[in-house]
């Protein structure tokens, strides 16, 4: 469901992108879980082959969270 209210919201404000952060913050809060609980190649430890065409590279959900912090008032 959070991709479809994401693609509603940025069809709605279309001129204002900012207006859908609360969307994109859950969006790349679950990719950032996903890519945290996949384990790293040659810790002995099975990867769980998770991915999701729907997910930015693990450096550019990174990076959006960090300059998109959670008290964000352009996200309401």
């Amino acid at each position: 469901m959070t991709a479809c209210a994401l693609q509603s919201c940025l069809s709605s404000n279309t001129y204002s992108p900012e207006k859908c952060d609360r969307h994109l913050r859950k969006l790349y809060l679950c990719c950032s879980e996903m890519y945290h609980n996949q384990s790293s190649p040659g810790d002995g430890v099975k990867t769980t082959g998770n991915e999701s065409s729907a997910c930015p590279m693990p450096s550019v959900v990174g990076r959006w969270l960090k300059h998109h912090p959670e008290g964000n008032k352009s996200s309401r």
